[in-house]
């Protein structure tokens, strides 16, 4: 018989596991508000998913024994974050492929503005997307610091322009130093990996961007807008 013949494929399981933890509206609202980096309360996740505390209190405990989110905690509070990288990425590529072709009209000023923000600046997870992800991305690569044409790859140039703008890169471990990640509102590539998490962290660190609001956005500052000028020749305007 066919189906007695039939060898199962050894990941068939995993892969089917993995799959429902992220197949449930809830748990999905949790993972793409956990692309901001930043560890949140459960009480944080409860009201931005709309459910009550003890609904979200399973929902997380799935994600933890699934190695979806890694929990802390301190005191009284239990906060969880993305267990690593490679889930970040996982959610950040998943969120690509379902992303509306076609513009969704917002509902009030307040989803708008939220809207706005987010396709003008953000982090993806623990690197720049958005307008803001991919003009540092073409700059870089415009000037021969990053090159594209099979993949992502910082050049040796690349490597000297961040050190030499006091950004380091920490090539110790098994992170790509540069990956392509697909930018959901722009349709198009910006730096990830070893590099892309650098120049976040550095942008933040230096003031050069700051988080506004509850969600990922991030807005320029001026002292942004005049490095970014001045090391990259981003044009300030682009950047507001």
């Amino acid at each position: 018989m066919l189906g007695s013949m039939t060898t199962r494929h050894p990941q068939a399981s995993r892969l089917a596991r993995l799959a429902g933890l992220i197949a449930d509206e809830t748990r999905a609202a949790c993972l793409l508000a956990l692309l901001d980096g930043r560890a949140w309360t459960a009480g944080e996740l409860a009201r931005h998913a709309g459910v009550a505390a003890s609904t979200l209190s399973e929902h997380l405990g799935k994600l933890v024994s699934g190695g979806l989110l890694a929990e802390e905690r301190q005191g009284r509070h239990r906060y969880v974050r993305l267990a690593d990288a490679r889930v970040a990425q996982l959610v950040e590529d998943l969120a690509a492929q379902v992303a509306p072709s076609a513009v969704v009209r917002p509902r009030n000023l307040r989803e708008s503005s939220a809207g706005s923000a987010m396709t003008r600046g953000r982090t993806c997870y623990d690197h720049l997307a958005g307008r803001l992800g991919i003009a540092v991305t073409d700059a870089l690569t415009v000037r021969g610091l990053l090159v594209q044409d099979t993949g992502f790859a910082l050049t040796d140039a690349g490597l000297r322009w961040f050190d030499a703008a006091g950004i380091h890169l920490d090539r110790g471990g098994r992170r790509p130093l540069a990956r392509a990640c697909l930018d959901w509102t722009e349709r198009r590539p910006h730096l990830a990996g070893v590099a892309g998490a650098a120049l976040c962290r550095h942008a933040l660190d230096a003031g050069w961007c700051v988080r506004i609001g509850s969600e990922r956005a991030v807005k320029v500052t001026a002292a942004g807008e005049r490095a970014l000028s001045e090391l990259l020749g981003i044009d300030e305007a682009t950047l507001r």
